[in-house]
């Protein structure tokens, strides 16, 4: 059987939403998602979508790209998913080799890639010369039959809001995303400084629902938030849960993360997903106190190009 690497085309959305649902199940992707990706994409970002096509059917996709919002030059990122049935083919080695030429070409030095944590994908990284470097779990949350907490009486000058509340105004979520954006734990740190670009990628996203989205305002300024993402049917993930630096420690993390909860069950979500860095402690205690399980690890690893 011959494999061929090509890039991705727009008809191209709904086989690799299909390849990346059974690769990673965890995920909430759409084809409306993949396409918004790539066409919000900075240019800084040199990013490209890649599928692998055996005798035809698309059966493996990567993305790869600089990480153009680190501070340190030279990272870039690159994440093959092979449909599980169709392992072993080469098309995933072929995808890497492929996103590397690319990744050179544009001057990057390093590249992360993640990889679940089995020893057939731990193999294929090392095979390739890649070295464990960080992990982090996805979780999930029954939300149809899991109990789930009510909300607790807010203090004085604590108000609990939607992200279309901001709708006019996103910038006081920006900011606050930003700040905890800088303190999130990793190895390819990111700087939000680029208001346009957060409104064109983040902010517009396909997957933002913005009812779903909550957010704790204390004193009449962003305190916390929990960014949901949802693929319109079912599945609901927490995009991200921040709170700046000023009201940390309060609980505002949790009260935000129950209110999109709450507000997502309601709206018919079934199943919730979240993903945590193994080392960000506070944030697995809080997600461990709603019932979320570890459903699967991965493993960050990492490649010097020569």
């Amino acid at each position: 059987m011959t494999v061929l690497v090509r890039d991705f085309l727009p008809t191209d959305a709904a086989a690799w939403t299909r390849v990346v649902r059974a690769a990673m199940p965890y995920l909430v992707t759409t084809p409306e998602q993949v396409a918004f990706d790539l066409a919000s994409a900075h240019p800084d970002e040199r990013r490209r979508l890649l599928v692998a096509e055996e005798d035809g059917e698309i059966v493996a996709v990567a993305r790869t790209g600089l990480a153009y919002e680190s501070p340190e030059p030279g990272k870039a990122f690159c994440d093959p998913y092979t449909h599980p049935d169709r392992t072993g083919h080469g098309a995933g080695g072929l995808l890497l080799r492929t996103a590397e030429e690319h990744l050179a070409r544009e001057g990057a030095r390093t590249v992360y890639s993640w990889v679940l944590d089995t020893p057939s994908n731990r193999a294929f990284a090392e095979k390739r010369g890649y070295a464990p470097s960080r992990s982090a779990h996805f979780l999930r949350l029954d939300l149809a039959g899991g109990p789930l907490p009510s909300l607790p009486a807010l203090p004085a000058g604590v108000e609990l809001r939607s992200g279309a509340d901001f709708a006019d105004d996103p910038r006081p979520l920006f900011e606050a995303d930003a700040e905890a954006t800088a303190d999130e734990p990793s190895d390819t740190p990111a700087e939000l400084d680029d208001y346009e670009d957060w409104l064109r990628r983040t902010w517009r996203h396909p997957a933002l629902d913005h009812e779903l989205t909550s957010v704790v305002v204390v004193d009449g300024k962003v305190a916390s938030f929990t960014a949901a993402r949802t693929d319109g049917r079912t599945r609901y993930m927490s995009g991200m849960t921040g709170t700046v630096r000023a009201h940390r420690g309060r609980g505002l993390a949790k009260l935000a993360k129950t209110d999109s909860l709450l507000r997502a069950r309601a709206a018919g979500y079934t199943d919730a997903y979240t993903g945590n860095d193994a080392d960000n402690g506070p944030m697995l205690a809080i997600n461990h106190w709603f019932g979320y399980e570890i459903c699967a690890t991965e493993v960050r690893h990492v490649r010097e190009l020569g």
